[in-house]
């Protein structure tokens, strides 16, 4: 297939005309997933309220399993493969290494995530969220559990392989731009999750036809929130990347230095993951060394790469307002910011209101003995939302 390009009349990028179709196509998965829990989201809130108590227990809980699994997974899965086929193709003015199986992948991670939908609509994945064992759903709920994380696993190593194309046919020069770095952080983050899904789900799929007698329930939950919530870990490391994009093309900003940036980002690959041993604090099968180790040490580490980002990207913006002449008081360089440029105005609200509102909280829950406190209430969904939504 010969690969056609065109040139970004806004940023000057040159566009792979197969890249842009699956970023396209991607992008719109994960909005349409984005809006199905939302309105999920709309439902238990009208529950929730007393004056209203619009659905049944059961109803409740299964809007709930609905809004959880497609903002959670789905809308962040389905758009970070639309930045990666951004950040590999039309970053470095590349080409898609492998489109049709590009298109395979999409086709899997649909078919998948509709799967996972119908069966919770019909009443046949009652599991909450997490679909802890020994409950059990239909042997259809955990095939395209299966199915989304072997189509998305395409999409990252499809980035992979074009990250080889561009530096086989030089189409750039020296090191990957930090954008591209930063998603490939994230399409790292998202083998070792998407993996974890794929080692508890497919025996479990087994267990649900009756194949498999037995899925011991401790180490479901250990291997389940590699999933669960390092979900969540490829959305901080793509956000942050685009936060530098965005910095880029707005202000033309550019990092004080970034090798302290790639540093941050390397922080994330080795430490980020461990987060999801909050979830687990209570279980009495874990040593408490490891649990300590996990949520004290690792996290702190984790936290120091995403206080770098915090103060490096505000940072670099004001370096470049006041190379422009706005050099008047402490401020001017913000108020005579772009900010009726969309993307501007995105990177600030996602940084200030990810940072209060997701990033210092994750902070706090992370840590053992104000985790032991906390989880199970509703300060987690706040977190949450923080995160996925505010960010």
């Amino acid at each position: 297939m010969e690969a056609v390009f065109r040139t970004c009349a806004h940023t000057g990028l040159k566009v792979h005309n197969q890249a842009e179709r699956l970023i396209k196509v991607h992008a719109v998965a994960g909005v349409l997933a984005i809006l199905f829990g939302g309105i999920a989201a709309l439902l238990v809130l009208l529950t929730r309220w007393p004056a209203v108590h619009l659905l049944d227990p059961t109803s409740y809980y299964r809007a709930l399993t609905f809004h959880g699994i497609n903002m959670l997974i789905f809308w962040i899965i389905f758009f970070e493969v639309a930045i990666l086929y951004f950040a590999a193709p039309i970053v470095l003015g590349s080409r898609v290494a492998w489109p049709r199986i590009g298109w395979v992948g999409f086709a899997l991670m649909v078919a998948g995530s509709l799967l996972i939908d119908v069966a919770i609509l019909k009443g046949g994945a009652d599991v909450m969220f997490t679909s802890y064992v020994p409950m059990r759903a239909v042997s259809y709920f955990y095939l395209g559990w299966i199915l989304f994380a072997v189509g998305a696993l395409i999409g990252v190593l499809n980035f992979f392989a074009t990250l080889v194309v561009a530096k086989v046919e030089k189409t750039y020069e020296g090191s990957i731009p930090l954008v591209t770095f930063g998603a490939a952080t994230a399409a790292i983050i998202a083998v070792v999750a998407l993996a974890h899904g794929a080692i508890i789900y497919i025996p479990t799929w087994l267990w649900s036809l009756g194949i498999i007698q037995n899925i011991d329930p401790g180490m479901y939950r250990l291997v389940w929130w590699g999933l669960g919530h390092m979900s969540q870990q490829i959305n901080v490391a793509a956000m942050v990347a685009v936060w530098y994009l965005l910095a880029t093309l707005t202000v033309g900003a550019i990092p004080i230095n970034e090798k302290v940036c790639r540093t941050a980002f390397l922080l994330y690959i080795l430490f980020i993951n461990l987060a999801s041993a909050h979830h687990l604090l209570v279980d009495p099968q874990f040593s408490p060394a490891w649990k300590v180790w996990n949520t004290s040490y690792g996290m702190y580490l984790a936290v120091l790469a995403s206080m770098i980002h915090g103060m490096t990207v505000p940072a670099s913006v004001e370096v470049a307002q006041r190379r422009k002449g706005l050099t008047k008081g402490l401020f001017e360089w913000l108020a005579k910011a772009p900010w009726g440029n969309p993307g501007f105005a995105a990177l600030v609200l996602s940084l200030t209101l990810f940072g209060f509102m997701g990033g210092i909280t994750g902070v706090t829950f992370g840590a053992e003995q104000v985790n032991i406190i906390s989880h199970n209430t509703l300060r987690i969904p706040g977190h949450f939302h923080g995160t996925v939504v505010a960010g």
